[in-house]
């Protein structure tokens, strides 16, 4: 077997156990929240016998032990139950959501990274400039403002003031179908689909909570690249380099952005799963129908199956992406080695 494949099955193997941890937490703690799911869906009407019928029908009448033993059984089939909310299955309605949260943040990510990164590194190689300045500015409002205000903002000035921007109501405006579902990320769909005209609906409404959450994540890896790029522009192997007669350009992106890229590279993907599940405001504000505006209706109604889903669908996102990152990282420099670490 291939030296890599058998690495990538090993950092699988050892997510198992955090994984098994994380469905036992999410069972316990969505048990753990207030109210009761029962009297919820009886009604504000319901009697105390209504409400102990609706119990019996939820399975909620059964001891904690009986009801894991079921909820561990139902996801050893793939089934991670049915909403009580939406009265759909739990893992139509993460599917249908989750290419929504994906697209917006990747799309905020690339926005980012394209701002952060130069603008880390020219802070970097021209310390104490206006760029240095304007970098450490940027960032201090990044950190500074809630996105909940930065998505309220922004939604009153290229919306409510000038009407550059399209109404903040989800991913296309009501006047354009769904292109044909293929990827579930309407970027991606309209142009295999060939549909000029739904792409750029689809990108017009992704600007303002792309420009959002970009904001928000351009901080810290500008931040990150600078301090990366400065603390490898002062290293012994840069000075003899440039002792060697190198160019500038070959030290500074042959060298010293090669080597500062780890950093960044590790910076980047606590950013994506943070953002990832930390998007929920800017869903709320924009309407955006992905799976944090999911998990919030499913918080408030107690509905145990929805939160739970959500939850280990996060926890698989976030071993595919330490998986994607230790892939990068042997990419990057090739002596750190995939199964070295």
């Amino acid at each position: 077997m291939n030296r890599r494949l058998r690495a990538v099955l090993s950092r699988l193997a050892q997510a198992l156990p955090v994984i098994l941890g994380v469905v036992l937490v999410s069972f316990l703690l969505t048990r753990a929240l207030p109210g009761d799911p029962a009297a919820y869906f009886a009604g504000d009407a319901a009697d105390a016998a209504s409400i102990e019928e609706t119990r019996v029908k939820l399975g909620l009448d059964r001891s904690m032990p009986e009801q894991f033993g079921l909820y561990v059984l139902q996801l050893a089939q793939g089934d991670l139950g049915q909403s009580l909310t939406t009265g759909q299955p739990v893992v139509e309605e993460l599917a249908r959501r989750l290419p929504a949260s994906l697209e917006l943040t990747l799309v905020a990510l690339l926005v980012s990274c394209g701002i952060a990164v130069p603008l880390g590194v020219l802070a970097a190689t021209r310390p104490g400039s206006w760029i240095d300045h304007a970098c450490r500015l940027l960032v201090t409002a990044g950190v500074s403002l809630p996105t909940f205000f930065t998505g309220v903002a922004l939604i009153y000035v290229f919306y409510y003031l000038t009407g550059w921007a399209p109404s903040p109501l989800g991913r296309l405006d009501f006047i354009y179908l769904e292109p044909p579902s293929v990827t579930g990320f309407f970027l991606i769909d309209a142009a295999l689909a060939g549909d000029a005209e739904t792409w750029f609906a689809a990108l017009r409404q992704l600007i303002l909570p792309a420009a959002t959450l970009a904001l928000f994540t351009l901080a810290p890896i500008a931040r990150m690249t600078r301090a990366a790029m400065l603390s490898a522009l002062s290293s012994d192997y840069i000075r003899t380099a440039r002792a060697a007669g190198l160019t500038s350009r070959k030290i500074l992106f042959g060298y010293a952005f090669r080597n500062a890229l780890l950093p960044v590279v590790t910076t980047l993907g606590m950013v994506f799963s943070f953002t990832l599940g930390a998007n929920v405001l800017v869903e709320k504000v924009f309407a955006w129908p992905g799976i944090g505006s999911y998990a919030v209706e499913a918080l408030v109604a107690s509905d145990y199956a929805a939160v739970q889903g959500f939850v280990l669908c996060m926890a698989l996102l976030f071993v595919a992406l330490n998986l994607v990152i230790d892939l990068a990282y042997s990419m990057i420099d090739p002596r750190i080695g995939f199964d070295s670490k």
